[in-house]
């Protein structure tokens, strides 16, 4: 199945597009505003295609009519696209809880959705018209996607915002949300996508601890559930590359030297021991959930990460002299090498069991072709 996104590279578009490659295979073709800015690259971008995941949106502007009146304008521009193709073409509607609200955003967010139903109805395919509620996960923008993102950014960058007006907010994972979207495709459906409800200050106060332990000595802070390791993942992102790599204190005497490599505050874990010979690599695969952590105790080592659907590749040089680990983000491509001229002996840590029938591991080479 060809599948198109619409706001392809933007935060959510980003997700899904690496959920489909991950579970499915499958390569979507992303859609950004250059294609809305030219109908007809949008409308050759949607040949072939079998459903449009529709997630471009507008959620902040200059004001409140841009803000309306842009979500109106993207959905119609896709519509004349889809009526151009004269067939069948699925589509699935990132909607918001807040059409159901008499707000700017919600008016835009609905009367988009009727943009769509109409067009879609006529040419006989299926509109699954999804209510989401606020999303957070890696890599969300500060000051942008939401006030998780905000939090994250500045608690990882050592600073402490402020809670004002506390309630509970419905939080929805990104990673959560591509799932149902992708599930609804080839559906007729208008539902709303149920979430969590957590305090402001709950969530901040979750990111300052995780920050206290993780920060400075790579603590993994508790994660008694899903939500936490969303959270804790999402913190990670925010701190990646930049703290790493951290080396532990190193006690030594007489007998030789002793270092501690994880220290987990609570939940289930797993360690192993891997020995890689000169020149030979390991790795080339990615997770959507799984903390994971790679400490070097002998040998040389490069490891190199790369954000999956990117290009750049941040890398880092790690040796046994001074004992020191790196931990591999989620939905970041990875692979450790044996640089040296000696045998590498590399301990490896992840905060969940190996389920063999769902290891949370997906092929994919860090260096590009």
């Amino acid at each position: 199945m060809k599948i198109a996104i619409t706001g392809g590279h933007g935060f959510l578009g980003w997700h899904t597009a690496s959920r489909l490659r991950a579970l499915s295979g499958v390569d979507a073709v992303r859609l950004g505003r250059e294609h809305f800015a030219d109908p007809q690259r949008l409308a050759t971008s949607l040949a072939g295609v079998d459903a449009v995941l529709h997630l471009a949106g507008v959620n902040r502007a200059g004001s409140d009519e841009e803000v309306e009146q842009g979500n109106v304008a993207l959905a119609r521009e896709l519509a004349k696209a889809l009526r151009r193709e004269g067939r069948p073409i699925d589509v699935v509607y990132a909607n918001s809880v807040q059409a159901e609200l008499d707000n700017p955003y919600g008016r835009g967010k609905a009367a988009a959705a009727a943009e769509l139903a109409a067009v879609v109805q006529a040419s006989g395919g299926h509109l699954a018209d999804l209510l989401l509620p606020n999303l957070f996960g890696e890599h969300g923008r500060p000051a942008y996607n939401s006030f998780v993102a905000t939090f994250a950014h500045e608690v990882a960058a050592g600073r402490r915002p402020t809670v004002t007006g506390d309630r509970e907010v419905p939080l929805l994972h990104a990673q959560d949300a591509a799932r149902e979207l992708l599930d609804s495709v080839g559906r007729t459906e208008r539902r709303t996508v149920e979430a969590e409800p957590r305090a402001i200050s709950e969530v901040l106060t979750l990111l300052e601890e995780a920050h206290t332990l993780y920060a400075t000595r790579g603590e993994i802070p508790p994660l008694p559930g899903r939500f936490e390791v969303n959270l804790f993942n999402t913190y990670r992102a925010a701190a990646f590359p930049a703290m790493w790599p951290l080396s532990p204190q190193v006690h030594s005497d007489n007998r030789g030297d002793l270092f501690e490599t994880v220290r987990s505050h609570g939940g289930t874990g797993q360690s192993f021991v891997s020995t890689t010979l000169p020149g030979q690599m390991r790795g080339d695969h990615y997770h959507l959930h799984k903390v994971e952590r790679f400490f070097v105790l002998k040998g040389e080592a490069e490891i190199r990460l790369r954000r999956l659907l990117h290009d750049e590749v941040v890398t880092f040089r790690l040796s046994g002299e001074r004992p020191s680990f790196v931990d591999m983000p989620t939905l970041w491509v990875h692979d450790i090498r044996n640089v040296g001229s000696s045998e590498l002996v590399t301990m490896f840590w992840a905060d969940q069991l190996l389920d063999p029938d769902n290891p949370d591991q997906y092929p994919e080479k860090v260096a590009l072709p």
